[in-house]
């Protein structure tokens, strides 16, 4: 259990430092200027792929319980 938990605690942070530099950018790595619009897309991708990952990570504590308690 603890590697699930060091996992989440670094997945968590990734996700805030994701968010925290697409908050702050003037532009991105391509050089295009970053617009209200643009940045909404960018957060709903990275919340798309948030969502990947904690059903992964949902996955992985069920069977992990579930190993744990048989």
């Amino acid at each position: 259990m603890k590697i699930w938990w060091m996992t989440s605690i670094s997945w968590l942070l990734l996700f805030i430092v994701a968010a925290i530099v697409i908050g702050v950018r003037n532009v991105d790595g391509t050089g295009v200027v970053q617009t209200p619009e643009l940045r909404l897309f960018a957060f709903i991708v990275l919340g798309g792929f948030f969502v990947v990952v904690l059903i992964g990570q949902l996955v992985f504590l069920y069977f992990a319980r579930k190993r744990k308690h048989d």
